[in-house]
Parts: C-alpha cells; structure tokens; sequence
C-alpha cells in the first residue's frame, strides 16, 4: 500500500518520556515529508502547546495540519487558518461542572491560552507542565466560564478516575464524546468529536483516502483514530486493550517506535520501488 499521510498523537507516542523528538524520528519524519508525505500532529493539547513541535518538524514549510484538543479543532500549519472547530457551550461546562462535584474530582479547561480551574491540584499542575499554559486558580468555576470553551478535563488518580469515566460515559452517552488521554485526564468535547472524526474532515478535503493514511498513538483517546486509519498502530507503551484494536504495534515511544514504522512501512517500499 502506498501511504499518504502519516497521523501521531504526541505525548508517549511522537515524544519521549522526557518531552522530546528522538533524533531518530525526526529525521525519518523529515525523509517522509521530503518524499511527500503529510505529517500530522493530533493531540489532546490544547493548539498553543503543539507550535513548538510543528515548528520542530517544519509542518508549515511542508503545508501540514493538526489536530488540537482530540480533534475538536483543526488548523492548516501554512496559514494558521482553523479548517473546523467543535465548542462546548458554557452551559454544558456548568453541568460538567456539577458532576466533577458530585463526583468528587477536579475539573479544569482552557479560555486565552490559560488553564482554568477551581482548585489547582498535582494532575492539572502535570497539564500546565506538559502544555507550558498558566494555570488560573479562579474563585467561581461556573461565573468564570460565560463563553464556549474547547473542551475540558476531569482530572484524579487513575483507579477512582476510571469509576468515574464509566459512570459519565454512560449518564452522558447521548450528550457529549468522554475519553481518557491519560490514566488520570478524563476528557470531554463535543459529542461525535474525537481525533478519528476530525480525520476524516481532514482527509476529505485533501482527497485522500483512509486506505492512504497511517495513524499511531498509545492511549483511548486515539483509538478512534487508529480504528479509521488504513493501517493503525498503537506503541509498544500502549495498553493492551489499546494493542488489541491496533492493526500493527511498534516499539514504545522511548525506543524510536514511530521511526521503525515509518523505516517499514513508508521509505523501505520507496526504496524498494527506486531499485
């Protein structure tokens, strides 16, 4: 199959456990775009805590995307233009906040590139390292939010979180998409936006194919990606039940996982067809 496009979640999947590109995945990401592959980030950041990476990689000189806050925003690297955009309106983030509440968990978004919360706590403080935003401790969650935001999180250790990540998925099913990013992020957007939907905006306008794309991550908020694309893989890093629905599994994330499929799938079939 000749590949496209080429579709990475970021954090444990294009980045390092320390937070960087390995030199090794970026000069096969490099090769792939210099062969004329489109190279797309899709995260669960918000679009501010993506730039250093598409500056990184030279998204815009090859005229790439991503896909910011799980697919609920996509913007053209080149020209910054947003092609689609998913909001929540402050009415559902008040009920959100009730819940979090209720469920006795912190809950936190994002409105001018700053992080909003009630109460700060080590997971939202984790998203403020991770995303290099200001976290803004307000005194009124629900007075503070009085326009649409993006999306947002509940956020508290893994064991409780995944209680409460059953519970609202079922209460909210017919409401809003609920999904995990990490063990202990619990996100909310827009129901029927996930970064696999967003994919399919984004290959439809650029005439592409699913067939034609591959698509790596490592956690559930890209397995609906991963599911869409022609080929899906899930990092070595990845649960198994992530692993389970992956079409293909590679090295973790720490060990050049993106660049030995890249190496396997992408520049060993050029190579072959060049001899």
């Amino acid at each position: 199959m000749s590949y496209k496009m080429i579709v990475l979640d970021m954090d444990d999947t294009l980045l390092t456990d320390d937070h960087i590109i390995s030199e090794a995945t970026k000069t096969a990401l490099m090769l792939a775009q210099e062969k004329g592959i489109k190279v797309v980030l899709a995260s669960g950041r918000p679009t501010y805590a993506m730039l250093d990476a598409v500056k990184e990689l030279r998204l815009a000189e090859y005229g790439s995307f991503i896909l910011s806050f799980n697919g609920a925003k996509i913007t053209n690297c080149q020209t910054n233009e947003e092609l689609f955009s998913s909001t929540l309106s402050p009415e559902t983030v008040h009920q959100l906040f009730d819940l979090s509440q209720r469920e006795n968990i912190w809950i936190h978004t994002y409105m001018n590139n700053e992080i909003i919360t009630q109460e700060n706590n080590p997971f939202t403080e984790i998203e403020g390292k991770l995303t290099g935003l200001p976290i803004k401790t307000v005194a009124d969650f629900k007075q503070t939010v009085s326009t649409p935001v993006v999306k947002v999180l509940m956020v508290k250790e893994e064991t409780y979180l995944k209680e409460v990540e059953a519970r609202l998925q079922k209460e909210l099913a017919n409401d809003l998409s609920v999904m995990r990013s990490k063990p202990y992020f619990l996100e909310f957007t827009e129901l029927g936006v996930t970064k696999g939907t967003s994919l399919a905006i984004l290959i439809e306008k650029l005439g592409i194919s699913r067939e034609e794309v591959i698509a790596i991550g490592d956690s559930y908020n890209d397995v609906a990606m991963i599911e869409f694309a022609g080929l899906g893989v899930a990092m070595g890093n990845a649960p198994d039940d992530v692993k389970q629905l992956a079409d293909y599994v590679t090295d973790t994330n720490n060990n050049d996982g993106i660049a030995k499929v890249i190496d396997t799938f992408i520049l060993e079939p050029l190579i072959t067809k060049s001899v």
